[in-house]
């Protein structure tokens, strides 16, 4: 077996990153901070959607800094279509903007990070040092938002406590049917029947004491970022 050299050991250990963004001197600021901490190896950048997810899905970096507005797909869109693929890349999203409901809809696309633009460049170290190691990060600034996500999530669990009672394949089902999935496409992504899906969707239902044929439809969109908290 062929030993590696120290030079490939110590890249080996590095942290791979890929930088997506269509504004080049901001790109080309946050590329530097990254070259120049040693932890970390800048493999790529890309300056727009499409590229971007080519780039990822041939190059599989660690993690991969996605701007959420970009031309051709946004940043969010390629978190959604990573999340599709099941890619084991971590997300970071890069934003100008604090809305709580985007911030929400990229946690449901399991982005493991969110900084603000405006603290970009010293946030980001921080930020790619904790999603290396599996722990989301988000700008200081609006770290309510994720409290409010957990309090929703635990309001959620104290008065449905049906949910508790839910096997592991239910739950999944029911974070699918909160993304207006139909049984037929929760089949097709599960392997499994739409008749076996609508048999989960009837047990979910009894669990969680939803009556009526739309119910489950309604509690799941009306909850759907409480119920991504789920395990």
């Amino acid at each position: 077996m062929a030993l590696l050299s120290s030079q490939a050991m110590a890249a080996a250990d590095k942290t791979r990153v890929v930088i997506v963004d269509d504004h080049p001197l901001f790109r080309q600021g946050l590329s530097q901070v990254v070259v120049s901490d040693p932890r970390f190896q800048l493999i790529a950048e890309a300056d727009n959607g499409r590229s971007a997810l080519d780039l990822i899905l041939k190059q599989k970096p660690d993690v991969a800094v996605l701007d959420i507005n970009l031309p051709q797909l946004s940043g969010l869109e390629i978190a959604r279509a990573l999340q599709t693929e099941k890619s084991k890349v971590r997300v970071i999203i890069l934003t100008m903007h604090k809305e709580e409901a985007t911030f929400n809809q990229a946690m449901n696309l399991g982005v493991r990070g969110y900084v603000l633009k405006d603290n970009a460049v010293t946030d980001i170290i921080n930020c790619l040092v904790s999603v290396a190691r599996g722990e989301p990060y988000l700008s200081p600034s609006i770290s309510a938002y994720l409290l409010r996500r957990h309090s929703r999530s635990e309001t959620l669990a104290s008065q449905k406590p049906g949910l508790e009672s839910l096997t592991t394949a239910e739950r999944r089902i029911l974070r699918l049917i909160a993304q207006n999935k139909t049984s037929k496409e929760i089949g097709a992504e599960l392997f499994i029947s739409p008749r076996t899906v609508e048999s989960h969707r009837a047990n979910i239902s009894d669990k969680l004491e939803l009556k009526g044929a739309n119910r489950l439809l309604q509690f799941a969109l009306e909850n759907r970022d409480a119920l991504n908290q789920l395990n």
